[in-house]
């Protein structure tokens, strides 16, 4: 397995030169580009990792896989799903457009930023604090890592430079589909893509949502299967942004992307990977994170199609 990935690490860097960091939140520029990992957990526990699989990078919307999970898991599927829908979009992750011209009463899905800051408001507890903290437990538990924290560098540069999610949330507290204090959901929003993980981190979350929810360790459920089932469904469908698609047909893996570079997947009943990149596409997707998973598809047969 680790010659493999050595190989598919390999594949993966010939594209890395293609993309750049994310520029418009300042501190995920100070990043090396050329930085590339990936990790590997299987069903039975074994564990592998080649290239910058502990370099750590905020997760950024690959936070809303988790935040989605604990919203179902606070409130049910009705409620999270009367605030956000479950199609895909071809728009731009962070788009106003179908808001404002279609006239929805609700995001179009959970893995674009209107439709995951109004799942953030679904987080129960007292306060954007109460909320945020549970947030950070919750990431705790399903990576298996209680040492798991926020970049409050990352994290002060979203403050500064996160006007389009507050424009984003300020428009959905007009329509309704907001109902708190916009300027303390926008905090724990900004605070949750803050959350600082590496590979290793992201293959177990995988490997916990490719085994339905059990804990591989203890065999007690974290997640119910109908929400992993859900969630990876949403994942396949929407979970590289525009570019889901595409990735749907080439790799075949339900996964989420983060602009911090990291990708998380999940393949049913097989195994969990992490993936670190953070040379962008125009997309915001890593490029050569995707590269990894594509070949790793191809070699391992990993696609759910």
């Amino acid at each position: 397995m680790e010659k493999i990935l050595q190989e598919a690490i390999l594949h993966g860097q010939k594209y890395t030169h293609n993309g750049n960091p994310a520029s418009y939140i300042p501190e995920l520029q100070k990043v090396n580009s050329s930085d590339l990992g990936v990790y590997i957990r299987t069903l039975d526990g074994k564990e592998y990792g080649v290239g910058s699989y502990q370099q750590k990078f905020t997760i950024q919307s690959i936070s809303k896989v988790l935040v989605l999970t604990l919203a179902l898991m606070d409130n049910g599927f009705d409620k999270v799903f009367g605030k956000v829908g479950v199609e895909a979009t071809g728009d731009p992750f962070n788009s106003i457009v179908r808001l404002e011209l279609k006239h929805l009463q609700k995001p179009l899905n959970p893995m674009i930023n209107a439709g995951a800051i109004a799942t953030t408001s679904l987080i129960l507890g007292k306060g954007g604090n109460e909320q945020i903290e549970r947030i950070l437990d919750f990431a705790k538990l399903v990576s298996d890592n209680p040492h798991i924290s926020i970049n409050e560098d990352v994290y002060h540069s979203e403050v500064q430079t996160g006007d389009r999610n507050r424009s984003l949330a300020y428009f959905m507290k007009s329509t309704g589909v907001i109902e708190e204090d916009v300027e303390s959901l926008i905090q724990v929003y900004f605070k949750q893509c803050s959350i600082e993980m590496n590979c290793q981190d992201l293959a177990r979350i995988g490997t916990l949502y490719s085994n339905n929810g059990i804990c591989l360790k203890t065999g007690k459920e974290i997640i119910p299967k109908s929400i992993c089932r859900t969630v990876m469904a949403i994942m396949t469908t929407c979970g590289l942004y525009d570019a889901s698609g595409e990735f749907a047909v080439n790799v075949g893996i339900p996964a989420k992307s983060g602009v911090g570079g990291g990708i998380l997947a999940a393949v049913p009943n097989k195994i969990g990977i992490g993936v670190y990149g953070p040379a962008l596409d125009d997309k915001g997707n890593s490029i050569g994170g995707i590269e990894i998973l594509s070949y790793l598809s191809d070699v391992l047969d990993l696609s759910i199609f």
